[in-house]
């Protein structure tokens, strides 16, 4: 059923407004100079240091799951999320896709939209912001929006802290900042985390983490800055296997899973990460110099359906020349920011291999030949692959924000990319899907693709009230296929998307609300097709369609009570769209997007008293979702899956227990099945719980 929007039903909802501004977040994402959300002409999420502390956040779906329009679930534990901001993200086989990960203004997303979460130390985050859509000066190649991830910077004052951690599944974790003045002019600070959890309630799960930062400020005598961060991860972590539907029903009775029967029993993520980045800020007159530059260089094991990775030289490097310029323009304050970016990444000798321990039986028919039915171990066997890639991005952007009059403010911004793939190789060996077995490769290959991106937006704000501002906005972004995408289809093209928004925001002595409505028009879009035997396949729609609405609202009923609630309606169709289905082409015009509930919703209460104790509970809940393209099958998904939160702080202590899953609920945090009618499913975590103390000092 279509919705019918309307502008007049939004203003409506503003006669809930108080009369005293309160209640509203600074963001640093959209416009790349501090401003506050009401003021941002789109829909943007701000999670505070104080969620983070008391939700004791340790991977980034913790923090981003309860906002509206984004789907981020994990089936480990452990820095691996599904992360899908309004359907962008829905077509990665692993890791996220679509969405632009920065932390304090550095990319963390590779050139072609890939993005690694395992270095990240959520623990040195003290806050972060969700930009939704398209059409972002700082999303390059990435139409889902951005994650900006914040940190404290080495020249705010703070006091060092010490955190230990303990509970459940052989949870361990430490984690220390230690921050100081080296002179009037040079401060440092230092950041160590390690982690660890068994997960013993399934096989294949354990996860560990040691974390290392370390960052150096130094002020110059003509206030200008330099700021420098070098960081140091080494992760392990086991990926556990899906499930078939009746060890899904096991499951679902135990909270166990043990013994399954899919093929692929010793799936890793092993990887090493460095990483240097350095940012410098000067003001000229009325212009503001922020150069940023960047690097990292990193390893992993990664065995995987059918092989296993193994790559040892990758890395990337990359630079954001910005400039801020203040100005007027119609008599009011305007602003200018302006840039280029440049990036590349690098991989020698990326290697493949076969894996070497493993059982075989015979096809149930003629010519019963042999097929891999359980891998043994992770050991290396013959080599199958070798590959070297190179992908490289450079861009400008610019974005202007003016106001014609003291209650109407503009915002128009533009950027354009190009990305290059060069990418060589020679596959000796290949996995078939249909036989399950090991293959001849097609041998010596190369791809030389390029694709020209192009964003553009334009905004509008108007202050309807002094507690409440209406906004519009028209967005377009290009997305590219990733370098593996390209791997497997060479032919595909890049995807355009068209969002159109309108919402309104109020911030208000007691009450914030931000109400979103959007439609989000996708042609040529990337999606994963799965096959009989769980390949993925990426293919381009021909056209989807994707409107949604999004509610979240923070009420503080008393001095020391806060209530909140957020709800994303997610109405995702595919519009044109044919697919392949062994040797037939199947439409699937009008049908839903797989994965994708219709209706989340949740809702938090935070008790804060002033004697020191605390609490806060959560609530999360999806709404059933098709499992395939076809719409053949539902999931039913879940309801109030609830985290609590008990906690109390004396002067620079603070103790706290965190259980998620307090109702120890046994569901899946992904249902799928593939076009020859195969279902397979991914638990997601029963009841954990972690005691946590820190000092400050």
């Amino acid at each position: 059923m279509k919705i019918k929007y309307s502008l007049a039903a939004l203003l409506a909802i503003s006669s809930l407004n108080a009369q005293e501004i309160s209640l509203d977040s600074i963001s640093v994402t959209a416009t790349k100079i501090s401003t506050a959300t009401k003021d941002i002409s789109q829909s943007i999420a701000v999670v505070d240091e104080k969620t983070v502390e008391d939700k004791n956040i340790l991977n980034i779906q913790e923090a981003i799951e309860n906002i509206p329009g984004v789907n981020a679930e994990s089936s480990t534990n452990s820095p691996s999320p599904r992360l899908i901001i309004r359907g962008a993200g829905l077509k990665a086989r692993y890791g996220v896709r679509e969405v632009m990960v920065m932390k304090d203004g550095v990319p963390l997303t590779d050139p072609d939209s890939f993005t690694r979460f395992d270095f990240i130390d959520m623990q040195d985050v003290s806050s972060l912001e969700v930009q939704k859509g398209p059409g972002s000066i700082n999303a390059a190649n990435a139409v889902g929006g951005v994650i900006q991830l914040i940190t404290k910077s080495v020249f705010e004052e703070d006091k060092n802290r010490v955190k230990i951690g303990v509970g459940d599944d052989g949870q361990r974790n430490l984690n220390l900042k230690v921050r100081g003045a080296l002179s009037e002019n040079d401060f440092a600070s230092v950041t160590f985390s390690t982690r660890k959890i068994d997960n013993e309630w399934r096989d294949n799960n354990e996860f560990d983490a040691t974390q290392f930062s370390l960052k150096y400020g130094h002020l110059f005598e003509d206030d200008s800055s330099i700021e420098t961060e070098f960081s140091y991860t080494e992760s392990n972590m086991k990926i556990p296997a899906s499930m078939t539907a009746d060890e899904f029903a096991t499951f679902e009775s135990t909270g166990k899973q043990y013994d399954t029967v899919y093929q692929w029993q010793h799936s890793s993520r092993d990887s090493k990460i460095f990483a240097l980045n350095a940012k410098y800020e000067k003001e000229v007159g009325d212009i503001t110099y922020k150069p940023r530059f960047y690097f990292n260089t990193w390893e992993h094991f990664h065995p995987v359906t059918g092989m296993i990775n193994d790559s040892d030289d990758n890395s990337v490097y990359g630079t954001d020349l910005e400039l801020n310029y203040a100005h007027k323009l119609f008599g009011n304050d305007a602003s200018l920011v302006a840039g280029v970016t440049y990036k590349t990444d690098i991989t020698n000798d990326a290697k493949k291999y076969k894996y070497a321990d493993y059982n075989t039986l015979l096809s149930a028919g003629w010519p019963f030949t042999p097929y891999i039915s359980e891998t043994l171990s992770d050991n290396k066997g013959d080599l199958a692959q070798v590959e070297d890639s190179r992908t490289t991005l450079y861009g400008g952007y610019m974005m202007e924000t003016f106001s014609p009059t003291k209650d109407l403010t503009f915002d128009i911004s533009t950027r354009v990319d190009k990305l290059s793939f060069d990418i060589s190789g020679n596959e000796i060996t290949d996995y078939d899907y249909a036989s399950k077995n090991y293959v001849a490769g097609a041998g010596v290959y190369n791809i030389d693709k390029s694709y020209t991106l192009f964003s553009a937006k334009f905004g509008t704000i108007y202050k309807f009230t002094d507690t409440t501002n209406i906004y519009m906005s028209a967005a377009t972004a290009n997305q590219a296929p990733t370098t593996s995408e390209l791997g497997e289809n060479e032919s595909l093209k890049k995807s355009t998307s068209v969002n159109y928004e309108i919402g309104i925001k109020t911030r208000a002595k007691n009450i914030s609300y931000d109400l979103a409505i959007y439609q989000n028009d996708v042609s040529d879009e990337i999606i994963q097709i799965l096959d009989a035997g769980g390949n993925s396949i990426y293919d381009n729609a021909g056209t989807t369609q994707k409107r949604g609405l999004e509610f979240n609202t923070v009420y503080k009923l008393t001095q020391n009570l806060d209530l909140g609630a957020s709800y994303a309606y997610s109405d995702f169709k595919f519009v044109k769209f044919s697919e392949k289905v062994g040797a037939s082409v199947v439409s699937r015009n009008d049908n839903y997007l797989p994965y994708i509930p219709k209706n989340q919703y949740s809702l938090f209460a935070a008790f804060n008293m002033q004697n020191g104790f605390k609490s806060r509970i959560t609530t999360k809940s999806w709404g059933s979702y098709y499992m395939d393209n076809a719409n053949t099958q539902k999931y039913e998904g879940y309801k109030f899956v609830t985290d609590l939160m008990l906690g109390y702080e004396y002067q620079d202590h603070n103790i706290q227990l965190n259980v998620k899953n307090i109702t120890n609920q046994y569901y899946a945090m992904e249902a799928l099945k593939d076009v020859y009618a195969n279902v397979s499913y991914k638990a997601a975590a029963p009841i954990s719980a972690m005691l946590t103390y820190s000092y400050k000092f």
